[in-house]
């Protein structure tokens, strides 16, 4: 059983720059297709992006396109959310979470692990 824990999220200017991390243990990630989802008070949570068992494969919703970067470092067992350009609708409680594939689907369904989140709130 694998278990995600996220970090690095806060209270951060309009403009300003994050970096999540999701670190993993119980299992290695390597082999499997990773994502980021969010969710904001009142809504239902969404993919921000998601990357395959190589660097080279991502995936991102069109509203964070350009401006937040996922990342992972297989040696680590780590997958990164850098955010850059943050405005207030970024606000969310941000999870990571891991397919048992190394196929990447935009869909929450496809992904069966989860961290706990860490909230991101971006001030005007």
């Amino acid at each position: 059983q694998v278990q995600l824990v996220e970090s690095g999220g806060g209270l951060v200017q309009a403009g300003g720059s994050l970096r999540l991390s999701c670190a993993a243990s119980g299992r290695t990630l390597s082999l499997y297709a990773l994502g980021w989802f969010r969710q904001a008070p009142g809504k239902e949570r969404e993919f921000v992006a998601a990357i395959g068992p190589i660097n080279t494969r991502t995936y991102y919703a069109d509203s964070v396109k350009g401006r937040f970067t996922i990342s992972r470092d297989n040696a680590k067992n780590t997958v990164y959310l850098q955010m850059n350009s943050l405005t207030p609708e970024d606000t969310a409680v941000y999870y990571c979470a891991k397919r048992s594939s190394p196929v990447v689907q935009t869909g929450s369904a496809f992904y069966d692990a989860w961290g706990q989140g860490t909230q991101v709130t971006v001030a005007s």
